[in-house]
């Protein structure tokens, strides 16, 4: 009987490992089945582009997975039974179940409301490709000197907002965040970002914490109201609420605590990618949830997978980042270098430049799904236990 391997979700870290497993374990061994709620794969990092009005190219999965063996499930999962080892997913026929071996969960995260009352019911974000495209068909309603709030402060905040007043120059765009914006980027990128939102005629208020979002705006704790036609809500994400409801041991923010080779510390057959695992980086630091992440621990869960299974040596993939890289519209960006501990350097790239390297970077991003073992052998690995057929040609 194969092995059956069930990869949730296929977002940047699900569908490249998926595709690397089917890429490096035999066929004959091993069963593949990736489930996703939607048939596209979603270019999260483009979301803010989407939202702001831009045509995104279409990337199905099942072109992206072509050629690979992989069975491909276009359905929502609803829980997670860890004890009997069955996921439970929901699609236009009703409600299945799908028992697996092994478990990848990459489910990832989703807009963190931080329990401020309005939120769910009057903000938009686009933490989502439906999220993203509800914000769109607003944005497409609001009339000349229509106000856009975007609150927050990170990376997704600051990229929201200039590619809305880009496309956007009839709107007026204004950002509040509880604190400094960039407050963590070297002098010269500060600077720069803050050229841009001047260019670009962003209102900026910092210090600044939302008490509550209502229909027609939000109002901050000292009481100060700021009117706007669409909030967008872009305060940092939180884990899907899906592994806190099974057995799997979770940090208090829903994420799954993982060993450094990605193993549930709970259930070492369920294996985390993404948004979804807590994990220490290479400073001693839990790695942010970011699309870089995702990167490094899809590799680390793959190579640990093929390890496990097949009895070869799993490969220690680096848990470091070397910086930051920020859009600012389509002819502008920042990339901040960091240091070991994640401190900003002195030195970033700004301009045109970086955003030219940040385009090429997401433009590779549907070829190497598709190719997610370029560079290594084309080989196959058999099951531990036919270790006699440990490799032969793909």
């Amino acid at each position: 009987m194969k092995h059956r391997i069930v990869v949730l979700g296929a977002g940047y870290a699900g569908a490249f490992s998926a595709g690397a497993l089917a890429r490096r374990l035999h066929s004959d061994d091993f069963e593949i089945t990736v489930v996703n709620a939607e048939p596209d794969f979603a270019e999260r990092l483009r979301n803010h582009q989407l939202a702001a009005g831009q045509t995104l190219r279409h990337l199905p999965l099942a072109q992206v997975f072509a050629g690979t063996g992989i069975r491909l499930r276009i359905a929502r999962v609803t829980s997670v039974d860890v004890e009997h080892r069955t996921v439970t997913i929901a699609d236009s026929r009703g409600i299945d179940q799908i028992g697996y071996d092994t478990l990848l969960y990459t489910l990832g995260s989703t807009a963190d409301d931080h329990d401020v009352p309005g939120v769910g019911e009057h903000a938009f974000h686009v933490a989502s490709r439906p999220a993203a495209l509800r914000l769109r068909a607003r944005l497409d309603e609001l009339g000349e000197g229509g106000k856009v709030l975007v609150v927050g402060g990170n990376l997704t905040a600051i990229e929201a907002a200039t590619e809305i007043a880009e496309s956007h120059p009839e709107l007026r765009v204004s950002l509040t965040t509880r604190g400094e914006l960039g407050g963590w980027l070297g002098g010269r990128a500060r600077r720069h970002l803050f050229g841009a939102f001047e260019r670009l005629g962003i209102a900026v208020h910092q210090d600044t914490t939302v008490e509550r979002v209502e229909a027609g705006g939000a109002v901050a704790v000292d009481g100060t109201a700021f009117a706007a036609d669409a909030t967008v809500w872009a305060a940092g994400f939180a884990a899907h609420p899906i592994a806190a409801a099974s057995s799997l041991a979770v940090e208090p923010n829903g994420q799954i605590t993982v060993d450094r080779q990605m193993r549930s510390v709970s259930h070492p057959e369920v294996y985390v990618a993404g948004d979804s695992a807590f994990v220490i980086g290479d400073n001693g630091r839990p790695l942010p949830m970011s699309c870089a992440s995702a990167g490094f621990t899809g590799m680390q869960a793959t190579s640990t997978i093929v390890g496990d299974r097949t009895g070869r040596k799993i490969s220690t993939t680096s848990l470091s980042y070397v910086g930051n890289h920020i859009s600012l519209g389509r002819k502008d960006g920042l990339f901040q270098v960091v240091d070991g501990d994640a401190r900003s350097k002195s030195w970033a790239l700004r301009g045109r430049t970086a955003a030219r390297v940040k385009a090429a970077i997401l433009g590779a991003n549907p070829w190497s799904l598709s190719h997610p073992t370029f560079g290594m052998p084309s080989r196959r690995h058999r099951a531990a236990d036919t270790r006699e057929h440990t490799v032969v040609p793909a």
